[in-house]
């Protein structure tokens, strides 16, 4: 029997091409399932048509094997937490619509999420390893967004720095897709770059004010440069491709990390985490950790299976909001376009 005090919640996440649903019993996850869809790889791409299908499709069997691994009943769960946005809105609309109708037949709150929040709460997921303390600041990196967060407290987050075009995460799926890599691009640069020279070959570092970031101007540098050199020689990314990888990685990240001394020179706050699908990214991962070593910084890295989109991150905030009384309404729409 589950004691008064258990706070369970079954958190939802359906904002690309991962259908994800989990359990989390107050701050520990008892079940995290994720289904995702091959069927984007053929196109080079998420198709978002193609993804609300895939969702709609997957959306119950994930949630029932959520509910089976964590040995519980849904008339067990204290409420349902779903991401609203940002996202593709096809794909959101599945999982907020399950969300509610279930918690609607259940007769318990549904609690609409932010799904960058959410990547950055994964970090107060009960894995036994530190959690970072308040205020601390958040390098968050995925396909969509990249930003540079000032976390007060669950609630309260500050953006001092984001990019001004595309995300980091899109400029590794691009330039992968530039080289003839499979898609997710991100992992497969990630991948080839372990052979290759990180000074092998110069990009662009484009210059913005403040503490953002613009990765258009690198993708448009690294898409003349390889053409340039195809021109020359047709064999030249078969000939260099691991060289390129890490070239192009590590100007990336380099990119990251300036911006991310500075904020910590500028804020004075010392305790530094990762958060987003690119921390999965084994170099930033390796940079972060170094950089912290360097500058006396604390530097926090959330495991593996909570860096990509989940349910368990959904979860988690949907706790932390749960524990507030915040909940939301049916009125509550997806939202592809949600500022923090």
């Amino acid at each position: 029997m589950k004691r008064k005090t258990d706070i369970l919640i079954l958190g939802i996440e359906s904002s690309c091409d991962d259908t994800s649903a989990a359990v989390i019993k107050n701050d520990k996850i008892l079940a995290n399932i994720t289904a995702t869809q091959e069927v984007h790889r053929q196109y080079g791409g998420v198709v978002p048509e193609l993804a609300s299908r895939a969702h709609q499709k997957h959306i119950v069997p994930v949630v029932a094997a959520a509910l089976r691994e964590a040995s519980i009943t849904a008339q067990d769960l204290s409420a349902v937490a779903y991401t609203k946005g940002p996202g593709l809105l096809g794909s959101l609309l599945v999982g907020s619509s399950f969300a509610k109708s279930m918690g609607q037949s259940l007769g318990i709150p549904t609690i609409p999420v932010h799904h960058m929040k959410a990547h950055i709460l994964a970090h107060f997921i009960n894995t036994g390893a530190p959690m970072p303390p308040f205020p601390f600041l958040n390098l968050t990196v995925s396909g969509g967004h990249t930003q540079i967060i000032k976390v007060v407290d669950p609630y309260t987050f500050e953006v001092i720095g984001e990019t001004l075009d595309d995300a980091a995460g899109e400029a590794f799926d691009k330039s992968a897709k530039i080289l003839g890599l499979p898609y997710p691009g991100g992992p497969e640069i990630d991948k080839h770059a372990k052979a290759g020279r990180i000074d092998a070959f110069t990009f662009t570092k484009p210059k913005v004010d403040g503490l953002n970031f613009s990765f258009s101007g690198l993708k448009t540098n690294i898409r003349n440069f390889i053409e340039k050199e195809s021109r020359r020689n047709p064999e030249f990314i078969k000939e260099n491709l691991s060289d390129l990888c890490a070239s192009i990685q590590h100007t990336i990240v380099e990119m990251l990390m300036t911006r991310l001394v500075e904020a910590v020179e500028m804020t004075g706050i010392t305790h530094v985490a990762l958060a987003g699908g690119v921390s999965a990214n084994s170099y930033l991962r390796n940079k972060l950790r170094e950089t912290g070593k360097e500058k006396g910084w604390k530097t926090f890295i959330p495991p593996f299976e909570y860096c990509t989109d989940n349910g368990a991150m959904i979860a988690i905030s949907g706790y932390f909001d749960f524990l507030k009384n915040i909940e939301g309404e049916l009125s509550d729409s997806a939202a592809a376009r949600w500022r923090m």
